[in-house]
């Protein structure tokens, strides 16, 4: 009998393993299925992201008269100093080629999306592709407001991404980023949208996704994808003390950068609105003292003489809640909204004045292009003359840049090739004032007096560059 009831036991415990096991099984299958799985969206779209390398022109005279002017640090009475007065006419050298960034394509036919601080300063541009494939970038425009580039390699039928719309994402929602962190290609990290419409300092024009996908140097312009594999942002920054991933990255969206892009492509350069105000938040403290309950709005803090906003008869201590049908919520997202408009178009502007809510119709400005769109500076160049002895093509100053660079006259180095000027360390962006004793007025002047030195003679080029005016000498010699 002892044995019979034994072996029921030992069936009963058998019996009772069998369904924890098999309990245990359903629960761990059931938190795999709710895991998101990113294999079909790399395998389907990470052909479509490229890693971004650079050639940049350095200064390396400084590190090698005086060594120890890298370990001044910047809160040093002689930084500025040195910084200001040797480091503009340091030799130039170019750099070895390095991995800058990210980048994804657009368009079938080689039209690739960065962000502008990837390009900044690029003298040569590769871009490699997944297939290990390699092409020469060229930046079509760069817009440093929003931080983005649109950038252009000759190829055809190319693997390219499909855009979503950044709207309907969800706090919470799982997002995927493809890139090269510190040159680690095709890397691939996943995390959650944390917040929407985050507003950073000193980047006005961006609604950033914030999400907490690891992003580190190297990611920058690569893509942010949702779970249907649709690209709805373009990472661009991290919030960080270290330098390295903290929990905290920011990415434009999407349809900002589409909206740049096509600008770009179409003129090389992005218009926006201004309406000619100073503003700031709307505080607790602020609104009480005007008697409001309502913490929304754009106070107007002064408005400039003359500009669309005193046109229209908005006055300091008015708040905009309302711009063209879009509501302010906060003062950040004034500029954002104003510098979406249509320069020369008529809005409705609300605002509150008085305990009242008031109408008022403005003209909407316009904000001056950059003149370091990339896109712009090369269509420029192609209506002069192509590159001349010297190895430099030159270009016109426009009266807005002889103001902003506080001279009467002068013409401006648009690009710089191998030779003599490049050798002496003319640089593009500087402004020739001055050759030998004579003022320089336009291209045409230059060139008629540099083909009247024989070859073997030395000139003199008087260069301003920043705050600073020094000749710069070179001899004529192994020209054609």
């Amino acid at each position: 009998m002892s044995i019979m009831m034994g072996m029921r036991n030992k069936e009963m415990l058998r019996y009772w393993v069998l369904i924890v096991v098999f309990m245990l099984s359903a629960t761990v299958s059931a938190q795999a299925k709710e895991l998101p799985d990113f294999t079909g969206l790399v395998e389907k779209y990470g052909a479509a992201v490229v890693n971004i390398s650079t050639v940049q022109t350095q200064n390396d005279a400084m590190a090698q008269l005086f060594p120890e002017f890298q370990n001044i640090p910047e809160d040093s009475p002689f930084y500025e100093f040195f910084r200001r007065h040797l480091q503009p006419f340091s030799a130039p050298r170019k750099s070895e080629p390095r991995s800058m960034g990210s980048g994804f394509i657009i368009s079938a036919d080689g039209y690739i999306l960065t962000n502008a601080h990837v390009v900044e300063s690029a003298e040569q541009i590769t871009v490699k592709l997944n297939d290990k494939r390699e092409f020469v970038g060229e930046v079509i425009g760069t817009d440093k407001k929003t931080d983005i580039a649109l950038i252009k390699i000759d190829a055809e039928s190319l693997p390219k991404v499909t855009t979503g719309d950044p709207d309907e994402l969800r706090v919470g929602e799982w997002v995927v980023a493809i890139g090269s962190p510190f040159g680690f290609e095709n890397s691939v990290t996943a995390g959650i949208v944390s917040a929407k419409g985050r507003s950073l300092a000193q980047e006005n024009y961006v609604p950033f996704i914030q999400t907490d996908v690891a992003i580190n140097p190297g990611n920058s312009g690569g893509p942010l994808f949702n779970m249907s594999g649709e690209v709805v942002g373009i990472n661009s920054q991290i919030y960080s003390r270290t330098g390295g991933f903290m929990g905290l990255s920011f990415a434009i969206p999407i349809n900002v950068a589409i909206d740049i892009a096509n600008q770009l492509k179409t003129s090389g350069a992005v218009r926006r609105g201004r309406i000619g105000v100073m503003i700031q938040e709307v505080t607790k403290e602020l609104a009480e003292s005007f008697g409001i309950s309502d913490l929304r709005g754009a106070l107007v803090v002064s408005v400039e003489k003359g500009g669309p906003a005193d046109a229209a008869g908005i006055k300091p201590r008015d708040i905009i809640i309302d711009f063209n049908g879009q509501e302010v919520e906060t003062s950040s997202d004034l500029p954002r909204i104003v510098g979406n408009t249509i320069p020369d178009s008529s809005v409705i502007v609300k605002i509150w004045r008085d305990g009242s809510i008031q109408s008022v119709r403005v003209k909407v400005g316009e904000i001056p292009s950059e003149e370091s769109s990339r896109g712009s500076q090369q269509k420029q160049s192609k209506k002069n003359e192509s590159t001349n002895r010297l190895g430099i093509v030159l270009g016109e100053l426009s009266n807005q840049m002889k103001k902003q660079l506080d001279v009467e006259y002068g013409i401006v180095v648009e690009a710089v090739q191998p030779g003599i000027a490049s050798q002496a360390g003319i640089r593009r962006g500087d402004v020739i004032v001055g050759f030998n004793s004579k003022d320089i007025k336009n291209v045409e002047q230059f060139n008629q007096m540099l083909d009247k030195v024989d070859e073997g003679r030395n000139i003199a080029l008087l260069i301003k560059r920043g705050d600073l005016t020094t000749f710069v000498t070179m001899k004529l010699e192994n020209v054609d």
